[in-house]
């Protein structure tokens, strides 16, 4: 890591502060102690990586994974019979205008055959965290992949690989990922997630272009070149941990946007169909109960907020900590500590003048 620049006397008096206060901060700090540094003083990526580590959390011990089971005491399939019409039975606090917080037998409510809301709706968050999850990393796969080898070699390859990414690209997302989605959303959800995920990389494949073509001309990869390192050794070894930044940044809210793409389609018929569950398809189940039962779109409407907004916290965070150009305004004790230490550095180098020997002897004095 190389040691960052001081900056020049004659910047703004203010730049100068905050660029000596972020040099004093980073000072014998690794590149990767930095970001985590950067990261965790993003307040909205700590939020929203307490509120995506709450939510999975909740969804995979409440209902459970497999044939592993949960602490919930009714299954996304169970159906008991139908209690108070099917209305949720939590309460909220007197002091929010409650009769007394209390969670009772079916929080979120039941559908129209008893089924409870919470346990179908944790199901649903299961399944699109997971189709997420897959979207993300098999759009990162391709899209390194191709923007490596089209940003490194550059020529021909380049040209095919971008008309490649161009053709993907003209053709509207929703439409390809409705058509797929027909396909390979009645498989199964794994199956859906994989199908999307190859059509979803263009954008991460141009960005490792960029990026490739910009490192391939640095001088560490010519003194790879010289030390007689391949190819591969080059692209995975010397150029892609300098491009991993923009590579994890891209991947996470391309992961955002997945889950609002399988919620759409899904919505709309073209996603995840039954028995599988998904937060779209509970809302396009039950569409028609939305004058009568507004609860059964409620929550699984909620959780998608939630997901969808974590992801797009924590991707925020993730770029403000990988760009150096993101600075963090100081508080204002820092500045005035600052500003004290600047003031007593020009006191000791300003040259102290002497008054004149009033016998106007040039001399010392005694």
């Amino acid at each position: 890591m190389s040691t960052p620049m001081t900056p020049p006397s004659d910047a703004p008096l203010d730049d100068r502060l905050e660029n000596e206060i972020e040099l004093k901060e980073v000072e014998g700090l690794s590149q990767g102690q930095i970001v985590r540094r950067r990261f965790f003083r993003h307040k909205g990526a700590i939020l929203g990586l307490v509120m995506l580590g709450l939510t999975t959390l909740l969804a995979l011990t409440s209902v459970g994974v497999g044939p592993v089971p949960g602490w919930w005491e009714w299954t996304p399939y169970q159906t008991p019979s139908v209690v108070d019409g099917g209305r949720p039975s939590m309460s909220l606090p007197t002091w929010l205008g409650g009769s007394g917080f209390a969670i009772g037998e079916h929080p979120f409510g039941q559908d129209e055959i008893g089924r409870d809301i919470f346990a179908r709706v944790m199901a649903g968050v299961q399944t699109s965290l997971m189709v997420m999850v897959v979207i993300g990393g098999v759009s990162a796969i391709i899209g390194i992949a191709i923007g490596a080898a089209a940003g490194f070699f550059r020529g021909r390859s380049d040209t095919v690989l971008m008309r490649l990414t161009d053709l993907v690209i003209t053709v509207p997302t929703i439409v390809i990922g409705a058509v797929v989605g027909k396909i390979a959303g009645t498989v199964s959800g794994v199956v859906f997630a994989v199908a999307m995920g190859l059509i979803l990389w263009t954008t991460l494949a141009r960005l490792v272009r960029g990026e490739f073509l910009s490192l391939r001309e640095r001088e560490f990869v010519d003194a790879a070149r010289v030390a007689g390192a391949s190819n591969l050794r080059i692209i995975f070894k010397h150029i892609l941990p300098n491009a991993i930044g923009t590579v994890i940044v891209s991947v996470t809210l391309l992961m955002s946007s997945a889950i609002l793409l399988e919620t759409a389609l899904s919505f709309l018929g073209f996603g995840i169909v039954a028995p599988e569950i998904s937060l779209g398809q509970l809302i396009n189940q039950y569409q028609q109960a939305f004058a009568t039962r507004p609860w059964l779109f409620w929550w699984p409407g909620l959780f998608i907020i939630v997901i969808a907004l974590s992801i797009n916290f924590i991707g925020d965070g993730l770029r403000d900590a990988f760009d150096p150009r993101q600075k963090r305004i100081p508080s204002e004790r820092k500045m005035a500590k600052a500003m004290a230490a600047d003031a007593a550095v020009a006191r000791a180098t300003t040259p102290t003048v002497r008054p004149a020997d009033p016998s106007g002897d040039p001399g010392t004095g005694s």
